[in-house]
């Protein structure tokens, strides 16, 4: 190789492990702000902070280990399941509760009806009295429309 061959090859190198601690330095940034956000830490949450790809996260052994460790103190612990006899007293539960639910609805939806019924048929009385006292008068603005929902 020829000097300036081997000044442009090292000037690249150079230029290539700058930009990579920039990244790297652009991530570790990137968790800090999530952790104080209170945001969960996952790969794809830091890239998009660190506007960083997968690969370089996963390529970072120590980028990908802290992540990794963040990601899964955040979890939950899972509740633990109850036995199965409680859970069948539940479903039964569940299933009487929702049962009630929907009777209480259709008899509500049923009052809602009549009530509308009714109001539409006292409605269409007054209408026909209105019409009935007002024969002989001259309106003053136009009769408004019935067909109209």
């Amino acid at each position: 190789m020829t000097d300036a061959r081997t000044k442009r090859t090292q000037t690249l190198a150079a230029a290539a492990k700058a930009k990579s601690q920039a990244k790297k330095e652009a991530a570790e940034k990137a968790i800090r702000t999530l952790v104080k956000r209170g945001d969960p830490i996952t790969f794809q949450a830091v890239q998009r902070e660190a506007d960083v790809s997968h690969a370089f996260l996963y390529s970072h052994p120590d980028l990908r280990g802290r992540i990794e460790r963040l990601r899964a103190q955040a979890r939950p612990v899972p509740a633990p399941t109850p036995p199965a006899d409680e859970q069948s007293t539940l479903v039964l539960a569940l299933t009487s509760q929702i049962t009630r639910l929907k009777k209480q609805h259709r008899e509500e939806v049923q009052a809602l009806r009549d009530a509308l019924e009714q109001a539409h048929g006292e409605n269409l009385d007054l209408r026909r009295e209105l019409a009935r006292r007002g024969a002989g008068e001259r309106p003053s603005m136009p009769p408004r429309r019935t067909d109209r929902p």
